[in-house]
Parts: structure tokens; sequence; C-alpha cells
């Protein structure tokens, strides 16, 4: 992949499926980890000197991302760029896709033109419910424009929706939108599989799941719509998202330690800020 200056940089781009949502870590920032941490914390020990910014932030629309992620990511001079937009607009009753689509192709020449390996995803269909089932028409048209714009651009193309192992409930979080830490890792190693790094990640080798009787299917039901349906709709209806409070997990590029990955750099910026603020005078 390309230097730049002798540095080797990877920028993560898009919305909670690349901020990490679902992999969830309490110490990293926003609270999750996810499989472009992982891509970034492997780049590195296969080649150190690596340095990674992600600007993903849960519930962006493509517009959003143009608008607040794309030029800081041309200033920071990629190496190399993961790009997944637009499964947000899909879920949205009001979306032309037709528009999404002219918009997420424009969004990838601008990226392409940075001169960076550039790394593409489908959209997976979700099994969710059937009340989502009039969306898969837009989730097809959405994943075979992405692959035509992969072409076009000489992108690599991660076909999300042909993972198989994406018919586990287990590889998704208890939203059933949102892939699990089992999901992030088994994305991660495809990812890395694709761009030729090697890697030790290990994909869960799980018992066949047991069948559910009628009753426990039942609750299971209530408790998803209570506790995610509702207060998705609810959001809608207020015009607000998860991610309207939150700041981009490394919005400037980072140097991944080859030992220890994120976690230790987190760790120690931790410590660092503490041992600061010891050190501050009490204002009186």
């Amino acid at each position: 992949m390309t230097e730049r200056n002798g540095v080797r940089r990877y920028l993560a781009l898009g919305d909670s499926f690349t901020e990490g949502v679902g992999d969830w870590h309490p110490l990293m920032p926003n609270g999750v980890r996810g499989w472009a941490d992982r891509v970034a914390e492997r780049l590195a020990k296969a080649q150190p000197g690596w340095e990674y910014a992600n600007l993903a932030i849960r519930s962006k629309r493509l517009r959003h991302i143009i608008d607040e992620q794309l030029e800081p990511a041309l200033a920071m001079r990629p190496s190399l760029i993961t790009l997944y937009a637009g499964g947000n607009d899909i879920l949205d009753l009001g979306t032309d896709m037709d528009r999404l689509m002219e918009e997420y192709r424009s969004l990838v020449e601008r990226l392409a033109s940075t001169g960076a390996r550039l790394v593409l995803f489908t959209g997976y269909d979700v099994k969710v419910s059937a009340l989502l089932e009039p969306l898969k028409k837009r989730n097809t048209l959405y994943n075979h424009r992405v692959r035509e714009i992969a072409a076009e651009f000489d992108a690599v193309l991660i076909d999300y929706w042909c993972f198989d192992a994406y018919g586990d409930p287990r590889m998704w979080d208890s939203d059933r939108l949102h892939m699990s830490k089992a999901g992030h890792k088994y994305l991660a190693a495809r990812v890395l599989e694709q761009l030729g790094v090697p890697h030790a990640i290990k994909e869960k080798n799980w018992e066949p799941m047991q069948r559910r009787g009628l009753r426990e299917w039942e609750a299971e039901q209530r408790r998803w719509v209570h506790d995610w349906v509702v207060p998705l709709f609810g959001r809608k209806l207020r015009g607000v998202t998860l991610g309207d409070t939150l700041q981009p997990r490394f919005p400037e590029p980072v140097k991944v330690p080859r030992k220890g990955g994120l976690r230790k750099f987190v760790r120690r910026r931790l410590a660092e800020s503490a041992t600061s603020h010891a050190g501050s005078p009490e204002k009186g």
C-alpha cells in the first residue's frame, strides 16, 4: 500500500458499522472496539509504523459522512481507506435510491483520487423482521451499484452480502442490526485476507443452536420490540440519533503499537490524562 512521506496511514469512514457498535468495550472511545480497530492492529503487527484514524459515528447518513468526514479524510493523505456508507439511508422511508447511489459514487471518486487503496462493502440482508422485508429491494440495488462502483475505481470489494456465517444469530448484537463481537472479528479477518495481511483471528466454533419453544420466542420478540424497536421509532419521531452527541473515536491519526494494539494506546492516554489532572492546581 502506498506510503505518504514514509507513513502508512489507515483511515476508516462511515457509520456504526465501522465505528464498532456491537463490539462493546468500556475503556475504548465511544465504548466500542470493532473490526476496523482489529484491522489496524494487524496492519501494525505485519508492518510496524501504521497510523490509524476512525471518523465513523453511529447513525450517520451518507450526506453526513460527505459533509463531516470527507474533507478531514482528504487532508490526512491516507494510504488505505475503508468506507461503508448508505445503510442508514436505506432504512429511511423517503430515500431516493438513484440519488443516493449517485452521491455515493461521487464520494468514492473523491476518495479514489487520493491514490489510497480503497475498500468498499456491500450490505448484509439482515433477517430482523418481516416489517423490513420491503427494504430488501433497496438493499439489492445498493449492493449491485456498490459492486459496479468498486470495479470502476479498482477498489477492493468486501462482499458482505455473501458471507453465510452471518446467518447465525450469534453473529449479531441484541438489536439484531449490528454485529456482535464475534461478527466484528469475522469481518476483520475477511478484510485482512482481501488485503493480503496475515492474521491469527480465530472464528467461533459454536455448537448448533437449540430450538426454542413458542413461549420463549414470543418473550424474546417482546424484549426486542421494547428494548430496540420502540426507542428507534421514538428517536425518528423526535429527529434525533444515537450519534448526535458523539465525536469520532480516533479523529486524528494515531500510531498503533505493534504490541498491545489500540487498547494499550488508550490505556496509556488515559494514564497520561489522569497524571495531568492530578498535577493541576485546584480552582477555588
